[in-house]
């Protein structure tokens, strides 16, 4: 097995990526390729790699920077790290690609070169989300910040295999955030979505708030790009916030300090669960491979944690039970509704593609 690492993708490159690349090949057993300028990677991966474990560099003389405008500078950065790297994947040299680029390049380059499965229009980002009952699957966290009802319809079935074949929760319970948990709140979207969802041959409960989210009421969470980003993001300030205070708190005297060693285990438990890092990447699913995509911030943990879940990923053969469950619910939905195609557009870019 074979993972890709995209080497020019987070906000620090190449540093946090060849710490990381270094890392998971020992971690894993496994061979990590760094995709990017050679001639930026060669010294410094050899000073870090003094044991000469399983890491390699291939090529790719251009970079999309996150400021980029998605398609033109794919058309014009024919080479760059994410495209080389998606090619191996597609030619079968490596399993997985991971990057922590920019969001929309990335969801292009897939659909380019792995193309979409049969039956999806619109592939979605996929992130864990820790809750009291676990963790729930919510979606779309940044791929698509314009959805129609038939997306949502979409991205529901593949959270339904994805918390089935991933998370192992038979006949998942799936929640179409709202501002209400009550049938007929919502905007527009919302109140066409529920229709579809509830012929669309899922177990599908209706509307559910973020308090609903997080007290674990529902094992799949729908919405769209825009609001699950800000959602995903709003939930790690807060839990950062927590987290400093507490750090803050249990500094400021020695009865909090000595309170602190005694439940000590239990901070750690907490800040655990919520660390984005220690998910590391998202999952973009509906394409024809594994593709994960992680916070332009990643540092080499973060990183290491998104190699981690591209290997599990790929160990299990997620994306061949996924693509068998997402055809048989989307003849269902097909049979219910017509999906007309329409071109994606990713949430860190303002260019429609």
């Amino acid at each position: 097995m074979t993972i890709v690492l995209d080497a020019m993708g987070s906000d620090q490159y190449p540093e946090p990526e060849l710490q990381a690349a270094v890392e998971a090949s020992d971690l894993l057993g496994e061979e990590i390729i760094l995709v990017g300028k050679q001639e930026l990677l060669t010294d410094k991966l050899r000073m870090l790699n003094p044991r000469q474990l399983p890491v390699r560099i291939h090529h790719a003389p251009d970079v999309l920077e996150m400021e980029d405008k998605v398609v033109e500078s794919s058309r014009k950065k024919p080479q760059n790290s994410m495209a080389v790297g998606m090619e191996l994947v597609k030619n079968g040299v490596a399993s997985a690609f991971v990057t922590a680029g920019n969001t929309g390049a990335a969801m292009f380059n897939a659909i380019r070169i792995l193309r979409r499965m049969q039956g999806i229009l619109r592939p979605a980002l996929i992130t864990p989300i820790p809750t009291r009952a676990g963790r729930c699957v919510f979606m779309d966290t940044g791929a698509n910040a314009d959805c129609r009802p038939e997306f949502f319809a979409e991205f529901a079935i593949m959270g339904s295999a994805y918390a089935e074949k991933v998370l192992g929760v038979m006949n998942p319970r799936v929640g179409l955030l709202s501002n209400g948990e009550e049938e007929g709140k919502g905007n527009q979207l919302v109140k066409d979505t529920s229709p579809l969802l509830k012929s669309s041959g899922i177990h599908y409960i209706g509307n559910v708030e973020p308090k609903e989210v997080y007290a674990g009421q529902a094992d799949v969470v729908v919405t769209d790009g825009f609001t699950g980003n800000v959602f995903i993001k709003t939930s790690e300030a807060v839990a950062k916030l927590i987290t400093d205070v507490l750090r803050e708190q249990i500094s400021s005297s020695t009865t909090a300090k000595l309170g602190y060693l005694l439940a000590k285990p239990a901070f750690a438990t907490l800040r655990k669960m919520m660390d984005p890092a220690e998910v590391g990447a998202a999952l973009l699913i509906g394409v024809n491979g594994y593709v994960f995509i992680g916070h332009g911030r990643s540092d080499s943990h973060a990183l290491v944690s998104a190699l981690r879940l591209a290997h599990q990923a790929t160990q299990s053969n997620l994306l061949k039970a996924i693509q068998s469950n997402i055809q048989e619910r989307m003849t269902l939905l097909d049979s219910q509704s017509h999906l007309s195609e329409i071109t994606p557009s990713g949430n860190k870019s303002n260019e429609n593609y």
